[in-house]
């Protein structure tokens, strides 16, 4: 072989893996997948819609929601999590299926979650309410609610989307903290909606519900909030005081929606991920939608904050845990 055909054929496989390697460090260049633990229509469906709508637009690439719901998001976050570590494969969770599950039911996912799944970015988080039915219940304020309860044991209801949420804890960690309070807990499988059904008819009393979900029914009257759980009070409901202001500091779940990618992919996938969703969150569209429903537009500043951020979670979603026992439903 001459020399100057080994020249070429080298030249040539410089220009292939230097093709190659551009192609590597374009991302995305197909369409990503963003799996959702819940079904079509609720907050974090509509999140991760929102968002990746504004990221499409930015990076230039479909990101195509797929709803996997069933067994507390496990689902969802073990089809995610064996994906390859690529960036083509996420998931968008909330604080009951990737804080709240992996601490509660371990023993049902086929992954070590701490090890198999890494953050990308918080995106949002709701504030709730602690709101009392007007049905039948006077109760006007907090202290109100406690004294009621402590006169009579176990006829005080609340209401939970099921046994082993964030309400059902934040209810029963509530109780805890003002004084081993006698409550009844009244779970509705219908979600949300359902317990404020529940609420309107006063079969039950009172729970920790969502400022979006209750929006409606505290402007018609036909229930009351009687404390927030944020970070500070609303400027829509300035009369409403937060839980920290009323003596109870850390009760109640300020829930969230966060991304998430397969542990493993490459630094700068996630950087890139990264930034697309918090440019998402900046774009003015999407800013209108989420604050319209009383959403906190919170991004992680960068991927290792979110993994700070997501390791504090877990340390105190154990700690509520094994300071409130409740036994997870099947």
């Amino acid at each position: 072989m001459k020399r100057s055909d080994v020249f070429f054929i080298a030249l040539a496989c410089l220009t292939l893996s230097a093709a190659a390697a551009s192609a590597q460090d374009k991302f995305p260049s197909k369409p990503v997948k963003m799996i959702v633990p819940y079904a079509p229509g609720g907050a974090t469906d509509i999140v991760a819609r929102i968002v990746g709508e504004q990221m499409r637009q930015s990076l230039g690439q479909s990101f195509v929601v797929e709803n996997k719901p069933g067994a507390f998001g496990i689902i969802a976050i073990e089809e995610m999590a064996r994906a390859r570590p690529d960036g083509y494969t996420l998931q968008v969770g909330n604080v009951s299926t990737n804080a709240i599950t992996p601490v509660i039911v371990p023993e049902k996912m086929k992954i070590n979650y701490e090890r198999d799944v890494v953050p990308v970015t918080n995106l949002i988080d709701v504030p709730a309410f602690l709101v009392v039915t007007t049905t039948n219940f006077s109760v006007k304020d907090v202290k109100e609610l406690v004294d009621y309860a402590k006169k009579n044991p176990g006829k005080l209801r609340y209401g939970t989307v099921g046994v082993g949420s964030y309400p059902h804890y934040d209810f029963a960690y509530f109780a805890k903290r003002a004084g081993d309070l006698d409550a009844i807990a009244i779970h509705n499988k219908a979600g949300a909606s359902g317990v404020i059904n529940d609420m309107v008819t006063g079969d039950t009393q009172a729970a920790f519900l969502n400022v979006a979900s209750t929006a409606a029914m505290v402007r018609a009257g036909k229930i009351k909030p009687l404390a927030i759980v944020n970070h500070q009070r609303l400027p829509a409901y300035p009369d409403v005081p937060t839980m920290a202001e009323l003596g109870f500091p850390g009760v109640g779940t300020i829930a969230w929606n966060a991304m998430f990618a397969p542990a493993g992919t490459p630094k700068p996938v996630l950087d890139s991920l990264h930034k697309a969703a918090a440019d998402a969150l900046a774009a003015p569209a999407a800013k209108e939608a989420l604050t319209k429903q009383n959403f906190n537009i919170v991004p992680s500043k960068s991927v290792d904050e979110a993994k700070t951020w997501l390791a504090g979670e877990i340390t105190a979603w154990k700690k509520i845990t094994a300071e409130v026992k409740i036994e997870a439903a099947e």
